[in-house]
């Protein structure tokens, strides 16, 4: 299987989650961790975890009965200002034993609290056991009722860099704890994005003291505007966090799928020598990666995801395609490739999904405007000049197009201009 072959089967399995830059890389390097909840939301499209050896201290090595274990995890003296806290650890040890009868575990020992420190959310800690599997780690967090465990991770291999490393705390889901692992951290608070699409986090390094450190960050209610990464920030040194899949899936269900819309132009074979959207053809994740969010962790809010394939009138294949996170509009971007060369993108602009023509973006070098309406027929002219039939859907008018005309499928007919 190519490249392609393996990205058009990623698009039909998970239409409803978005695609990160590297993702193909991540997928073949596979990934070494089993959650034990139903769900533990990443930001990959599929269950792809980079597998990448940490540094620092977390090898796991062999135990007295062959099963792999992280012996710093394990071993090594609880940190945090509440490391002496029997009173606490205790009550830590004791949700988490619970925890581990309900998922029928195999613990071997008593857990380790790691790490167990005050936050403005409350105590907190992270445990690890030895269990038949391999090594169990996991948050507790603070709750009403006293500690909570979330996500527990089994690491069954040496590449540990898989599992949760931070978690948010607090009903407004306003503290991360990010435990130190031994290597650089950079964290991210929001995501922005530039006049021209692209997307702009700022990062900055997080400074650890006695093992973890305790940020305050916006609320993270509806969704997540944080990112952690280690260094070179990037998808693959990304830094997962727990409890995501409360604030992204908080009723406990799946979203359901955004409805995908492809459409391939007149002439576009001249220069595909196929027909794309039949193969789910999509951009190459170098192509996007400016106006792809390198680390963050996002849903969608339903609307279309738009693919357009066609040809210039210059010879160059293009593409287009829709990136659109959680509440944000989408961004909907223009790339052209001449023949043996790569796509690269040109231009981009936000769909409006409620007006008559969602859709208008003018190209590069005169080589025309982009227009998208599912289930519309459309026309255009030229100043005060006659109508011309544009076809359905989706059309490349020429670059001196002034007004685009829009009947839908309701039968109302709508002028506007043909580019913003």
């Amino acid at each position: 299987m190519n490249d392609s072959d393996v990205r058009g089967i990623l698009h039909r399995a998970t239409d409803d989650l978005v695609s990160p830059p590297g993702l193909l890389g991540e997928v073949r390097r596979g990934g070494r961790r089993r959650v034990v909840r139903r769900r533990a939301v990443l930001a990959a499209v599929c269950a792809a975890v980079v597998a990448v050896p940490v540094a620092g201290g977390l090898q796991l090595v062999g135990d007295a009965g062959g099963a792999p274990a992280a012996a710093p995890l394990l071993d090594e003296p609880t940190r945090g200002d509440l490391a002496t806290d029997d009173g606490y650890l205790r009550q830590v040890r004791a949700a988490w034993q619970r925890q581990t009868k309900q998922v029928g575990d195999l613990p071997r020992g008593e857990p380790h609290v790691v790490w167990a420190g005050v936050t403005p959310a409350g105590p907190a800690a992270y445990v690890a056991q030895r269990t038949a599997h391999g090594t169990t780690v996991g948050f507790v967090e603070p709750t009403a009722d006293g500690p909570h465990v979330g996500t527990r991770t089994q690491v069954t291999d040496v590449r540990t860099d898989g599992f949760e490393q931070a978690a948010l705390l607090g009903s407004q889901r306003d503290v991360l704890l990010v435990l130190d692992f031994g290597r650089p951290v950079e964290f991210s608070a929001e995501l922005r994005y530039e006049p021209d699409g692209t997307v702009e986090r700022t990062f900055t390094p997080v400074v650890f003291r006695d093992g973890a450190a305790v940020l305050s960050v916006p609320p993270q209610r509806t969704k997540l505007t944080v990112a952690l990464s280690g260094t070179p920030v990037g998808r693959e040194n990304m830094i997962h966090i727990d409890s995501t899949s409360l604030i992204l899936f908080p009723d406990g269900k799946d979203r359901p799928a955004p409805p995908l819309v492809r459409h391939t132009l007149p002439g576009a074979e001249q220069v595909w020598s196929t027909d794309p959207a039949a193969q789910n053809f999509s951009a190459p994740a170098e192509a996007l990666a400016g106006y792809v969010d390198p680390v963050g962790v996002h849903t969608h809010n339903g609307s279309p995801r738009l693919s357009v394939y066609g040809a210039t009138p210059d010879g160059r294949r293009l593409l287009v395609e829709t990136i659109q996170y959680d509440d944000d509009p989408s961004r909907v971007i223009a790339l052209l490739a001449r023949k043996y060369f790569p796509f690269e993108a040109v231009g981009s602009t936000t769909a409006d999904w409620t007006a008559p023509l969602p859709v208008r973006l003018r190209l590069p070098d005169n080589q025309g405007i982009l227009v998208a309406a599912e289930g519309s027929a459309l026309s255009y002219r030229v100043g005060e000049g006659q109508w011309q039939d544009a076809g359905r859907n989706a059309a490349l008018l020429p670059a001196t197009a002034t007004d685009v005309r829009v009947t839908d499928a309701n039968g109302t007919t709508t002028s506007v201009p043909a580019a913003p």
